[in-house]
């Protein structure tokens, strides 16, 4: 009998579907109610696209397993979605790990950016980087983001600042996107900081009358693929006008509006992006209840970094308030040179002992809620029929294990799968 399906993992311990009703994200309650399947198996096809999910004996009884390419028995083992980061930089040249130092005696982020650090130090390297470079350290980068179980990045530019070096960047995550098994979210985020001898308003015009034009040209072209705008909306950097004036315009491209905002300063970026219609904002750790509100009522998505409040010594975003007040709450690795993470479990984490998440919670913003600040919910960010075939296969009993091991994703993944393909076998693990 010919093969018809491509994958088919049977007997998981538990099969976290994460919800099982169409559902675009999870708020309040429903965020407490995984939708889990005990005993479960799960069916990806030929496309690629998951065809079943359910109880492995009714699931077996109608797909025998000689229709299928592969047959992973998870007997023992968990199965969760692909989890989503929502929100990187990782297309840039030059570590920063001299300015950890810095910050560890006490230098602020706003510190170490006036004495030419920061986003200015990587913009010169990345200015100065051949584009092949670039595509060689974001393959690593992405690759070790994959091995911990992420199948979905969002993926910025913004360290060039200028036409030349943003579409440069651009074109690097373009390639890797054609490329690479890891499903990308491309980012342009050219207002992410003012360059040296600019105004802000010089800055916005460049961007407004220079790089969006130019970008709209090669999206319409179709060389590049570009899904969202950013701008950090910012005291010293781009303040309200300037952060209106440029999100409207990406947004008349048809770009998905999600940028930084009210990290460092309570600046209203919230009720700013509410008003524009924001797909998603990240940081937040100085939002005001204004602003929690606002983004509440407008479906905006709060992209939580804890990463970066940890780094930083930041106050940590209101998780708490945010998810009683109804928000979308997602999570983002805010992998950058400032923030050197890869790991959506570390991740998750963190967001639960200091941001004070449960651990379902941390989940659903590592996958549906992730999923829909990117627009993707509909084909990603849960184990539905007609959803990628993308999914995590755990080693242990329950999922919470990938949580609750701090550090130990590496052992405690054993596969990776993207579109019903395995991507990522660790074969080197013991059970527990």
């Amino acid at each position: 009998m010919p093969t018809q399906y491509r994958l088919l993992v049977k007997n998981a311990s538990q099969v976290v579907v994460i919800c099982s009703n169409g559902e675009k994200y999870l708020q309040k309650d429903a965020v407490q109610n995984l939708c889990v399947v005990d005993n479960g198996s799960v069916v990806i096809g030929c496309d690629g696209l998951i065809k079943a999910v359910g109880p492995s004996d009714d699931v077996q009884a109608e797909y025998p397993e000689e229709l299928f390419e592969k047959v992973i028995d998870a007997t023992g083992m968990c199965v969760i979605p692909g989890l989503v980061d929502a929100h990187t930089h990782p297309v840039w040249a030059g570590d920063r790990v001299h300015e950890f130092a810095m910050k560890l005696a006490g230098a602020s982020y706003m510190d170490v950016h006036r004495a030419g650090g920061g986003i200015h130090f990587t913009v010169e390297h990345t200015r100065a980087a051949a584009a092949p470079d670039l595509l060689a350290s974001l393959t690593a980068r992405l690759g070790r983001m994959l091995r911990a179980g992420s199948t979905l990045v969002e993926c910025k530019s913004g360290y060039g600042l200028e036409l030349e070096t943003e579409v440069k960047m651009l074109e690097v995550i373009e390639k890797a996107r054609r490329s690479l098994p890891i499903n990308i979210s491309s980012t342009y985020c050219g207002a992410h900081a003012v360059p040296r001898g600019k105004t802000v308003a010089e800055a916005t015009e460049d961007v407004l009358r220079v790089q969006l034009p130019a970008l709209r040209r090669r999206i319409t072209a179709g060389d590049l693929r570009v899904d969202n705008i950013d701008v950090f909306c910012e005291r010293g950097v781009f303040d309200l006008d300037a952060t209106r004036a440029i999100l409207q315009a990406g947004r008349d491209m048809g770009l998905h509006i999600n940028f930084h905002g009210d990290e460092l300063h309570p600046m209203n970026s919230a009720q700013l992006g509410a008003e524009l219609g924001a797909l998603a904002i990240s940081h937040l750790e100085e939002v005001t209840d204004e602003g929690i509100a606002a983004m509440a009522t407008a479906k905006t998505a709060a992209v939580l970094l804890p990463t970066t409040a940890y780094i930083l010594r930041l106050p940590q975003p209101r998780a708490r308030a945010m998810l009683e007040a109804g928000l979308i709450v997602a999570l983002g690795s805010d992998f950058n040179p400032n923030a050197y993470c890869c790991s959506m479990p570390l991740v998750m984490h963190l967001a639960c002992v200091n941001m004070r998440m449960t651990m379902p919670e941390a989940l659903v913003g590592a996958t549906i809620n992730a999923a829909y600040a990117l627009g993707r919910s509909d084909t990603h960010g849960s184990l539905e029929a007609g959803k990628h075939g993308d999914l995590v296969v755990l080693n242990c009993r329950r999922w919470e294990h990938l949580i609750y091991q701090l550090g130990g994703h590496h052992e405690v993944i054993r596969y990776v799968i993207i579109k019903g393909s395995v991507v990522h076998d660790n074969d080197n693990i013991l059970a527990f």
